[in-house]
């Protein structure tokens, strides 16, 4: 893969993307958390992609990427391979911009997202269980059919659309500090757009990565310094599930931007998720309440500051969520 673009090349990346952005995609409110606040003796703000369109960040960076490239190859189609949200971000922009895909997806993927990636006309081809053998197979077929590859995470136009979030944080602060960020981690391109903007601007803030202790790619891939592959585990958390790609820019990026690695357990999962829908009556899956429940085991470090959380999406089907609650 290529170099790795530095943070900051990120961050102008992503000022330049977010007002194009802004013409397709609505901006997310910026949102205090009382109850959750008061539990952490902190100013809890949560940065709302569970409320952006397809229900995920995801359509951030998709449409991103889609915007770089011309209506002939849009047309031609494009081929990504996905857990769900990224898949359902790219038919969204392809529904605005026009377009086909195809999508390599788990053969576990979310019912629910299966059934709205067929709405967006999508060609799904389901195969195995991990993203990180999916990834090579739609690589491949794009190369051998001239058709674009859009990566989930591993593409700087792809962690620039992300990064649009930050931006938007900054904007919603109105001038006001920030002491730290927390932010799930799968493929490791929404903390890498994100913490490239906010650092640029704000370089003594404190950047958490939450990742699921059943799979950790990236946390572990850190530990061991370099990017290794890990036996993963079903997880609440099934938009951050999968190998990372090797050669991945992500991975240079989350060396140098994340401060902290907080490993959830299931449990904590889903007395997050309960707590944020009790509290807040807010719907969000299993990735987003993992960012939460990273944020109250790190409540000692952060109280007394003012947190924001990224609610990274809300596509959580009913079976999974009524075994959540349980």
């Amino acid at each position: 893969m290529s170099k790795a673009p530095s943070p900051t090349e990120i961050a102008a990346r992503s000022e330049q993307t977010a007002p194009k952005l802004r013409q397709h995609l609505p901006p997310t409110p910026l949102e205090r958390y009382a109850a959750f606040g008061e539990e952490l003796d902190a100013d809890v703000l949560v940065k709302s992609e569970h409320r952006q369109r397809t229900g995920s960040f995801k359509a951030r960076g998709s449409m991103a990427k889609l915007l770089t490239l011309t209506a002939e190859e849009r047309e031609r189609g494009v081929v990504t391979a996905s857990t769900g949200n990224h898949a359902l971000g790219v038919g969204n922009a392809l529904a605005t911009l026009g377009g086909r895909g195809i999508v390599y997806l788990p053969e576990n993927a979310s019912p629910s997202k299966v059934a709205a990636l067929k709405r967006f006309g999508l060609e799904i081809r389901a195969e195995g269980t991990d993203s990180g053998v999916l990834e090579p197979k739609a690589r491949a077929y794009a190369a051998e059919h001239d058709l674009t590859y859009i990566s989930p995470y591993n593409d700087p136009d792809i962690i620039a659309g992300q990064g649009t979030a930050a931006v938007e944080i900054l904007e919603q602060l109105q001038g006001n500090d920030l002491d730290a960020v927390v932010v799930a981690v799968g493929g490791g391109g929404l903390i890498s757009g994100i913490a490239a903007v906010l650092k640029e601007h704000r370089p003594d803030l404190k950047v958490y990565g939450a990742s699921p202790e059943r799979d950790a790619a990236m946390a572990a891939s850190i530990a061991a310094g370099q990017i290794i592959a890990i036996e993963g585990q079903e997880t609440l958390s099934d938009g951050t599930a999968g190998s990372i790609e090797p050669g991945s820019i992500t991975f240079d990026l989350c060396r140098q931007l994340v401060d902290d690695w907080v490993l959830v357990s299931e449990d904590a999962i889903k007395q997050a998720l309960r707590t944020v829908i009790d509290t807040e009556h807010q719907l969000i899956e299993g990735s987003a309440a993992m960012a939460f429940a990273a944020a109250r085991a790190r409540h000692k470090e952060l109280q007394g500051k003012r947190v924001a959380i990224v609610s990274c999406g809300g596509n959580i089907s009913s079976t999974t969520l009524a075994k959540a609650l349980a």
